[in-house]
Formats: C-alpha cells, structure tokens, sequence
C-alpha cells in the first residue's frame, strides 16, 4: 500500500480538488461541539495522506499528530505545514492497524475513506484496538467510508481517465460484489525530459462496509456509535449517498 501511494502523492490533491476541507473541518468541529462536552486539544488524524485535514484542524488552534504509512504522503504534508507556517503538528510515518503514540488523545479522525483501505480479516478490529487503546475514555472517533452505492454504482467496474497540466492518469476498477473488495488499477503519466512520457503502476484495493458491519465492529471494539450520517448536516444517509459520516465514542 506504501509503495501505491508513492505513486499517486504527487497527484492526489489534484484528483481529490473537489473536496471542501475546510467545510469538512466545520463538520468536524460540529461533532466535536455536539458530542463532547470538555474542551478537545489533541487530535490524531488518522491515514492524514498529504496532511490537508490535519493542517486545516491545526489552523483552528488543535494540536494534531498525522499518521500515514507513506512516506511519499508525509513529504507532501510537511511541506504544507512549512508553506503554512504551521508548529502544532507531529508528522509519523506509522500502520493505522497498529500505531503507537507517546500517550492519549482526545480525539481521532479519519478522512477521505481510509477506513475503506483495511481490507484484510481482522484488519479493521485492529485498527480500532489501536484507537481504542489511545483515546481518553469518552474521546471522539469521526470519520467516513464509501457507501456500498459508491461502490456498486460509481466504482463497480468502470474506468476513468483523469488529465492534468503535468499529468495523464488512468484508472480502471473491478468490483466483486461477494468480496465487497474493489480492486483499483492505476497507470499515471508523467513528462520527462526528452519530450517524452514516464510511466508508473499502482495497485490499490477498498472494502465495502455495510452500516451493519460497521456498528457491529464498532460495538466489539468498545465504541459508542453517536451518528451515521449522508452529510455534513447529521441527516440520514439517501439511498443514493457515496459516504458516511461516522462518529463513535470510546466507552
């Protein structure tokens, strides 16, 4: 998985531009105000990528420590929070399955569907031991998957075709719908220096989780589950939502 995403940091903001962060951040801090009552100082984010949550929740004043297995990721996220003149984040470059901290947080996030990327048996159980293990008792865990509609409808088998001022991506998906596995094939283009192209392969793969499965995992790990929703407004998901917003309380 580090090695997939080597090839894909130096695109994965531009394929991800759609993305709001700083109304996502709202959203955050919306749960973090509905649902916790003493005031939240340390925050992990959890697969933080190129580090754009975590340095939109350290401009709020949060203390944030970022974990990502890539280091491809990390570079890209470091340099942010320089170009930002940003101090309050530690950057590790850890397994969200099985990561170690110095101590406690108050809370954990995850964004952009990381959850979706623990794909083996027994994956996700370890990874929310491990948040279980760092969050203070009563602490907050938000994040989001892809909806199975996502996956049935928007991944399934299709390809996409993305083209940047530097860059030429394709991207061609294999969904098993017995597996709930997606298997994603990626070739990015980019220009050397004789006029030509270099290309490189990635291979990455999500799981679909059902709302069932992710109460049922959250309850076994010690989890209160305070919110499944569509939106960024605490609604119910619609039949034809592509994320769920979750947020869960460490018991």
């Amino acid at each position: 998985m580090s090695e997939s995403y080597a090839v894909l940091a130096e695109i994965y903001d531009i394929l991800n531009a759609e993305i709001d962060y700083d109304l996502w951040a709202d959203y955050i801090e919306a749960c973090f105000n509905r649902y916790q009552k003493r005031k939240i100082e340390l925050v992990l984010d959890l697969a933080c990528g190129t580090g754009k949550m975590s340095t939109a929740l350290a401009t709020r004043g949060y203390d944030m420590i970022g974990i990502d297995i890539s280091e491809n990721m990390l570079s890209y996220a470091r340099q942010r929070a320089e170009e930002e003149g940003i101090d309050n984040l530690l950057l590790l470059c850890q397994d969200m399955r099985n990561f170690e901290l110095y101590g406690t947080v108050d809370a954990v996030v995850c964004c952009l569907d990381g959850i979706n990327h623990l794909t083996e048996n027994g994956d996700l159980a370890q990874c929310l031991a491990s948040i279980h293990n760092y969050l203070v008792p009563g602490g907050l865990f938000v994040f989001d998957v892809n909806s199975p509609y996502k996956f049935e409808k928007i991944y399934a088998d299709n390809a996409y075709i993305f083209e940047g001022d530097n860059f030429y991506c394709g991207w061609q998906n294999y969904y098993n719908p017995k597996s709930r596995l997606c298997d994603f094939y990626i070739s990015v283009f980019t220009p050397d220096n004789k006029g030509g192209y270099t290309r490189a392969d990635a291979h990455q793969r999500e799981r679909m989780y059902t709302e069932r499965a992710l109460k049922t995992s959250l309850t076994k790990a010690g989890f209160e589950l305070l919110c499944l929703s569509g939106g960024y407004d605490f609604s119910p998901p619609a039949e034809v939502c592509e994320r769920f917003y979750i947020t869960a309380r460490r018991i």
